[in-house]
């Protein structure tokens, strides 16, 4: 352990009363009782941070009390102060105690099994539990409020910021040991693709998607409490580097979800985020962030002596980068067709990571009038205005989507042909390759699948299913898939995509 010998006595006091040694992080000690939790604030300066001051201590505690408190209630106590008692002992006292020796955040005590990055070792990220994550954390970004033009953050603008960062990154990356001929090219490449996306970042802050986030959004700051995943943890010591893009806030836990447990993980996060938030335009930094947030880990890794891992990390920065080229898929059919099984099981694999977007008409209804995506919409929900802004919505997505360099599917019935050509022409319009698929099976088989269906973005019912088959819609010129089988046709489509891609012109 490394806590500096001016709070020995302190650290003492606090391994006894847990019963057992603190969890160290490089600026903190964390001490686990049997129903409570103490973090003790090290005496350190360290390049980005300087804990050596009394008064600093306790000025963090309390900002870091104040960020976790409202996303964790309960899970935040309180700071108090550690203040030498009669008998020459040590105790606890008000946060205000003139006298105090010390300062230690109060919280109450987490499962180890309950921690994100455990569940993951687990096995235990389940999809349900993916999209409660994604959940929360859309209303984490939701709450969070853009910095005052005074600070410094928004006098200096995000992208010196995230130059900064990155310079940082690389240099943290070389004092760690990691190859430098592989840095110096990450690095010179990132920074290609960070200036060739200025006026993206300037139009994101101007827009008010630059707030004060989390800063430190990974696997292992994430908690289940009371059954409910909520973030803790929250960066509280740099205003500046906590003050990002929310895009790059929700990319370290994409990235820990793409290298930690599966593509299909961190797709299905990124996808449920986006049908909280509707922020589908955050895809086109999601090179540059993913690589970013590599890139620290590679370096933490490194320091931890764990070479092997620091590797992988720094492969992954690098092939983040590689953007694949982006392709818009539609995906049609009555209801019952299966859609966004189909979708959902194809988009990891499809374009740049952590997969293609999927934009479902189902669930930008539900965001459009304010509900959550399983939530039933009156009929009123379903007039042909509402349809059309609906789609509306969806096409102007896509376009945005594909501009941004990010392959993205459209997710809904299109039984009306001017829908098609809607999507149709957003893919037109931003240069890029279009599927169009158009599932069929028999209407029994969808009857079936429509009366079974739970907690599902979609209101359609057996009968609203009976009225769109009466119209008898055909598959035009999109591709027709079958699938009426048990299991959705994603060889036969992943088919048709690679030929498509094949034959794109070279523009494309």
């Amino acid at each position: 352990m490394t806590a500096p010998p001016e709070q020995a006595e302190v650290v003492a006091f606090l391994r006894e009363l847990a019963g057992s040694d603190p969890v160290e992080t490089h600026i903190s000690l964390v001490f686990v009782g049997a129903d409570a939790v103490w973090k003790l604030k090290k005496a350190v300066r360290l390049a980005f941070l300087d804990f050596t001051a009394p008064a600093a201590r306790r000025r963090f505690a309390l900002r870091e009390l104040e960020l976790n408190q409202p996303a964790a209630p309960g899970l935040y106590r309180d700071v108090v102060s550690v203040v030498r008692q009669a008998d020459g002992g040590l105790g606890f006292a008000s946060v205000d105690e003139p006298a105090a020796i010390d300062w230690v955040l109060r919280m109450a005590r987490v499962r180890a099994t309950d921690f994100l990055d455990a569940l993951a070792a687990a096995d235990g990220l389940t999809p349900e539990l993916l999209d409660a994550v994604g959940d929360v954390v859309a209303e984490y970004h939701g709450r969070a409020a853009p910095p005052p033009q005074s600070s410094p953050a928004a006098r200096e603008g995000v992208v010196p910021a995230l130059r900064r960062v990155t310079l940082g990154n690389a240099q943290a990356a070389l004092d760690a040991g990691l190859t430098e001929s592989e840095v110096r090219a990450w690095q010179s490449d990132i920074l290609v693709a960070l200036d060739s996306l200025t006026p993206w970042l300037t139009g994101r802050q101007r827009d008010g998607f630059v707030r004060r986030a989390h800063g430190d959004l990974h696997l292992g700051n994430l908690c289940l409490w009371h059954g409910r995943p909520v973030p803790f943890d929250a960066l509280e010591f740099d205003e500046g580097m906590a003050t990002i893009d929310l895009g790059y806030d929700l990319a370290f836990l994409l990235m820990d979800l793409d290298q930690r447990v599966t593509r299909s993980a961190a797709n299905r996060v990124l996808n449920r985020y986006v049908a909280r938030t509707g922020d589908a335009a955050l895809t086109a930094g999601l090179p540059v962030y993913l690589s970013l947030r590599a890139m620290i880990r590679a370096h933490v890794e490194a320091k931890r002596g764990q070479g092997e891992l620091a590797a992988r990390y720094l492969a992954a920065a690098t092939a983040y980068l590689d953007r694949q080229p982006p392709v818009v898929l539609a995906i049609g059919g009555l209801p019952g067709t299966g859609k966004s099984t189909l979708a959902r099981a194809l988009a990891p694999g499809i374009g740049s990571a952590p997969g293609a977007l999927v934009l479902r008409s189902d669930e930008i209804r539900k965001r459009q009038h304010g509900a959550v995506p399983e939530q039933r919409l009156p009929q009123s929900a379903y007039t042909e205005v509402a349809s059309e802004a609906v789609l509306g919505e969806l096409a102007s997505l896509v376009r945005a989507v594909a501009r941004g360099g990010h392959s993205v599917m459209a997710d809904a019935t299109f039984i009306d042909p001017r829908h098609r050509a809607m999507v149709e022409a957003a893919a037109q319009s931003a240069g890029v390759s279009f599927v169009g698929i158009w599932l069929a099976a028999p209407l029994p088989v969808l009857e079936a699948r429509v009366a079974a269906r739970e907690g599902d973005a979609s209101d359609a019912t057996v009968a609203v299913l009976r009225a769109a088959s009466r119209a008898n819609p055909q598959a035009g010129a999109w591709h027709t898939v079958d699938a009426g089988g048990p299991q959705p046709p994603i060889g036969k489509v992943n088919g048709i995509i690679q030929q498509v891609m094949r034959n794109r012109p070279k523009s494309c």
